[in-house]
């Protein structure tokens, strides 16, 4: 098993959309605990959350040695990382295979990406 990393993208101007209405939460996260009730039934999912706005970011760089914090994303970008996912997967096909779902279960896109495999990594 191969660990891969699916990133769920938002947009930054999101909060022109009307918000969803309580129904429309209910159904979206029924449709996100379906999923994850799925990954966990075929022993993909590993872990996944959900993150803060790019405003709630802390950059730390090293400049000449020293520490610099500074607010914001590292990149400034249209879209960021909303959430994400860690599965296991037989391979990069299955992975797609979960990235498909993820991205019809919750309407945004999904970056699929392994990870290297070194000696921390656990399958």
């Amino acid at each position: 098993m191969v660990q891969y990393l699916l990133s769920t993208y938002t947009e930054e101007d999101e909060g022109s959309r009307a918000p969803m209405t309580p129904e429309e939460m209910q159904m979206f996260m029924e449709r996100v605990v379906a999923l994850e009730s799925e990954m966990d039934a075929a022993g993909t999912f590993v872990f996944g959350g959900a993150l803060h706005g790019p405003d709630a970011a802390t950059v730390v760089r090293v400049d000449e040695a020293n520490l610099v914090m500074t607010d914001g994303p590292f990149a400034e970008s249209k879209e960021h990382i909303g959430g994400f996912y860690i599965i296991n997967a037989e391979d990069l096909d299955a992975a797609l295979s979960w990235a498909g779902k993820v991205a019809t279960a919750i309407n945004h896109p999904i970056e699929v990406r392994p990870f290297r495999q070194t000696g921390r990594l656990q399958a």
